[in-house]
């Protein structure tokens, strides 16, 4: 089968076409300007390739309500021209096949599960660190949407004990996003993440704020694996930080050999790399076929 993928970034949307195995045949990314140019570059890659369902992940907040009036919408985003945009409506016009549609932290999430680090379990929280903060989350064998959908990135988190930084979050200001997301890190240390050096004090302070989310998220969802993906976490070093904080916070107890002993394999990048978002699509496309 032919199933059309689309990761729907706030930066660049990645589109492909691949099959029901999560096998990715042919790809193409460009940056998201305003949606009527951004759609029609979508369209324009697809028009050719005889798709027989389609699966989207798209930033937001997005509408996931089947029932509501503006299902398949973005809703309030601050990306300019986005907000109250049809999307799945303007993609329907042009291609009348099966959609996926889910937020692009839940496709990545879904798609870890299907073929990447999360394979065989039934549930798995998957966080995207980079130029925003998301949370997916896969439980019981299914997405979560729950009232709207998850909004992981804006919970929330205790503040450093030497931390002075207000955040940047615009509805927050010291959420996980405002203080651990990349833009947060070039604004309290004065240049992007990657001129930092490994022993920089600020790759403790950021394992610090992603690690009290991670412990909320097992404390509340408890997930047979945490995936960590964005930008952000391409610094490795983080992962052995935040595995030590976590332990640290959980101090013994939830009674688990895999928190107690195995973070290493339990806290873990995407097993699917920087392709988690666009091959999860692809499993939205491939699970709209099966349930139609």
């Amino acid at each position: 089968m032919r199933i059309g993928a689309i990761e729907a970034g706030g930066t660049k949307f990645v589109c492909g076409i691949g099959n029901e195995e999560g096998i990715i045949e042919d790809s193409v990314s460009f940056p998201t300007e305003r949606p009527e140019e951004t759609l029609d570059r979508v369209i324009a890659y697809f028009e050719d390739k005889q798709i027989e369902a389609m699966g989207i992940g798209s930033f937001g907040p997005i509408d996931l309500d089947p029932a509501s009036p503006t299902y398949g919408y973005v809703t309030t985003t601050p990306k300019p021209g986005w907000a109250n945009y049809d999307f799945l409506g303007k993609l329907k016009q042009s291609f009348p096949v099966p959609y996926g549609w889910d937020t692009d932290v839940n496709a990545a999430a879904f798609g870890e599960a299907k073929w990447g680090a999360a394979q065989g379990l039934d549930s798995c929280v998957y966080y995207t660190i980079g130029t925003g903060v998301g949370v997916g989350i896969y439980a019981e064998g299914r997405l979560v949407h729950g009232l709207v959908h998850p909004e992981g990135g804006h919970v929330p988190v205790r503040r450093h004990p030497e931390d002075t930084f207000q955040g940047i979050c615009p509805f927050h200001g010291d959420c996980l996003e405002g203080m651990a997301a990349g833009p947060a890190l070039e604004a309290r240390w004065k240049v992007k993440g990657h001129e930092l050096p490994e022993g920089h004090e600020a790759w403790e302070m950021e394992a610090y704020y992603i690690a009290g989310a991670v412990t909320g998220a097992i404390l509340m969802l408890s997930p047979k694996k945490v995936i960590l993906g964005g930008g952000v976490m391409q610094q490795a070093q983080l992962f052995g930080l935040i595995r030590d904080q976590v332990k640290y916070n959980l101090n013994g107890y939830v009674s688990s050999e895999v928190l107690l002993n195995h973070l290493d394999s339990y806290i873990v990048p995407p097993g699917l790399g920087n392709r988690a978002g666009l091959i999860g699509a692809l499993a939205l496309g491939a699970e709209s076929l099966r349930q139609r």
